[in-house]
């Protein structure tokens, strides 16, 4: 028998980039020049890495933003990415309403 058998398919960088890009699109995100912007402001920015996707997102939506990074090595860290960008959009929302 194989031993890698159970394991997960490898991760495919370029594929899992274009459906995170699609997902922040359905977030409503424009994406302008790389960087996706929610009312005019830069809030994500994605970019593929030795097989990896380098992501970085804002703390708090600003002209002059503070960024945080991360480092997308698995399906599973997308989608928490993609789930993670989802609450901090329902939260800028409710707070502007």
């Amino acid at each position: 028998m194989d031993d890698d058998f159970f394991a997960p398919p490898a991760f495919q960088a370029e594929a899992a980039l274009a459906g995170l890009r699609r997902s922040l699109r359905e977030l409503r995100l424009t994406e302008r020049e790389g960087r996706y912007e929610w009312r005019g402001m830069p809030v994500v920015e994605l970019a593929l890495e030795a097989g990896t996707i380098r992501a970085r997102r804002v703390k708090q939506p600003a002209r002059t933003p503070e960024w945080t990074a991360a480092t997308l090595k698995n399906g599973a860290e997308v989608r928490r990415y993609v789930e993670d960008t989802r609450r901090l959009l329902e939260r800028w929302n409710e707070r502007d309403d």
